[in-house]
């Protein structure tokens, strides 16, 4: 029976991988997903790193050297682990990149959240990393905020390639490609800029939408239970139907005829929180050409031990709307939700990040 991830990539979804470590470098774990099961991708943030460097030998030695160095910052030695990381991973998947033309192959770093309301903060440290890295396949990820916007766009017109992250919302997807293409047109406006070397990606967390949502409808009781697990998969569908009027359409068609390439969609935070609900079901329902789904090592596996792959992400279009017009009458107003948890989840990520220097 074929590999249902590589199903996955003849149907038009890339895979990437929601984890990276010295281990997974350094065991041949990563060459053999990308050799095996059609690997195209691989995220961090700071709590994979807090993790990969707390559980694991790799780094002892390079961090006791970086700890003897006078004059280095904690961020300063986390970021020598974690570029020398990011480096060997974009290493691993420059061939995927080049063979591909740039479509497939990157590698994502993010910025510290401790600028996440800091725009040209954002964008001087995103150019930094850049250029530390030195790597073509490189997405420097910026949080969706209001000032993550301006750091979007900023990053974009001097030719930085961007993961946005933190999204949770339609009106997070609407403003994030708004962003993304006055970045684009940014950049047109330098004399002789080609706009194929720059990508970039709209990460819509999902499992956590469930998380809240569920939570609510719990404490409303009666019909409204029937809804529990069904937003994020909803919001996912209609925000696919975002990406097409925006990317299919006149709207971007002008930078597109430039050569720049759409923005796609990545369905993140798709380990499932609920043991009640499918180990898949941020996959399966969610499957559609020019959209990525970046997924933990459990997930993963998971899908290649017993996924169904087929075209479905277009499915059921009228149930989506249902459900987010059903929560509104309910008053679980999802635009509003995906406000609170991008909130929440900055100071989640912060705190990972805190965590992180504490430790190196």
């Amino acid at each position: 029976m074929e590999n249902p991830l590589i199903t996955l990539h003849t149907l038009g979804q890339r895979v990437w991988l929601d984890n990276l470590s010295r281990g997974l470098l350094e065991d041949g774990t990563l060459s053999r997903l990308i050799r095996e099961d059609a690997l195209a991708g691989v995220t961090s943030n700071p709590t994979i790193f807090f993790k990969a460097i707390s559980e694991s030998r790799h780094y002892t030695e390079d961090l006791e050297a970086l700890k003897r160095e006078t004059g280095l910052s904690a961020e300063q030695r986390y970021e020598r682990l974690a570029i020398r990381d990011i480096q060997d991973a974009c290493d691993a998947l420059h061939a995927l990149y080049v063979r591909t033309d740039g479509v497939d192959g990157y590698v994502s770093l993010e910025v510290s959240p401790a600028l996440a309301h800091d725009a040209e903060g954002t964008i001087a440290a995103g150019l930094r990393l850049k250029a530390e890295v030195n790597r073509p396949n490189l997405l420097i990820k910026v949080p969706a905020t209001k000032s993550g916007l301006e750091a979007i766009e900023g990053l974009i017109g001097q030719g930085c390639s961007v993961n946005v992250t933190l999204m949770f919302s339609l009106d997070h997807v609407r403003d994030v490609s708004a962003a993304y293409m006055r970045g684009i047109e940014r950049w047109l406006g330098h004399s002789g800029a080609d706009s194929r070397p720059i990508k970039s990606v709209a990460s819509l967390f999902l499992s956590r939408v469930d998380t809240h949502v569920d939570k609510r409808l719990e404490a409303i009781g009666g019909d409204a239970l029937a809804l529990r697990g069904d937003a994020g998969v909803a919001l996912a569908k209609l925000a696919y139907q975002e990406y097409k009027h925006v990317f299919g359409g006149p709207l971007f068609a002008p930078l597109a005829a430039k050569g720049a390439r759409s923005q796609y969609l990545l369905w993140a935070s798709t380990g499932t929180k609920n043991p009640a609900y499918s180990d898949v079901m941020y996959v399966e329902p969610l499957i559609g050409p020019d959209t990525i789904n970046t997924m933990p090592d459990a997930t993963l596996n998971a899908f290649r031990d017993h996924g169904r792959a087929a075209r479905t992400l277009e499915q059921d279009l009228d149930r989506a709307r249902e459900v987010f017009a059903t929560l509104g009458r309910l008053g679980i107003l999802m635009g509003e939700v995906g406000d609170q948890l991008q909130v929440e989840g900055l100071k989640l990520f912060q705190q990972s990040y805190d965590e992180l220097l504490k430790l190196v």
